[in-house]
């Protein structure tokens, strides 16, 4: 809980009854590998704070094939933010691809802080504006390159996931195939 609300903290001030009114609005969930958070086609409902574990965000294309989208790992928020919003059906599943704890709130502890917290609407904008523009800086610059690149680089930006993530999954999200990534890291550490 202590991550929450330090991260919280960075965002705005909170005092101590704020602080014990996001406590008592949250519950942690535990995720075992491949378990889903949100899955495609329901109505996103719940906001998760990463407390430890890994995230990976994915869709199916017209073909039928799983591709990652993204990670989020620790001391970040996971939603499909349009769902949330608009009420509408996820397009994109949220999977734990290591064991994951969360801190989860619901759609009513949420506006329930909203009307008693004056500046957590302040707060959530912040956050939420950060971590749009990491997701745009963690998709956009991978598309033009190569596949060695794409993987050097997000070893280079992401040194902490590389190796904790699958890699059926880093494969994917690079946009190649685990064998071709296999070839790639061999390469790499010779």
């Amino acid at each position: 809980m202590e991550s929450l609300i330090n991260y919280l903290l960075q965002y705005g001030q909170l005092n101590a009854q704020q602080v014990e009114l996001i406590e008592n609005s949250v519950k942690s969930v535990t995720l075992g590998i491949g378990d889903y958070f949100s899955e495609a086609g329901k109505t996103a409902d719940q906001v998760a704070f990463v407390q430890k574990g890994i995230l990976r965000v994915c869709y199916y294309n017209k073909e039928g094939q799983e591709i990652t989208r993204y990670f989020i790992e620790e001391n970040n928020f996971a939603v499909d933010l349009n769902s949330f919003d608009l009420q509408i059906p996820s397009g994109e599943y949220i999977q734990a691809i290591v064991p994951t704890q969360l801190i989860v709130f619901n759609r009513e502890q949420l506006k329930n802080l909203t009307d008693t917290i004056v500046t957590w609407d302040k707060i959530i904008g912040k956050i939420t504006n950060k971590a749009l523009m990491e997701k745009v800086n963690r998709i956009s610059p991978m598309l033009a390159e190569d596949a060695k690149t794409r993987y050097t680089e997000f070893h280079n930006r992401f040194p902490t996931l590389v190796n904790r993530i699958p890699l059926k999954y880093l494969a994917s999200y690079i946009g190649i195939t685990k064998n071709s990534l296999s070839r790639i890291r061999k390469e790499l550490t010779k």
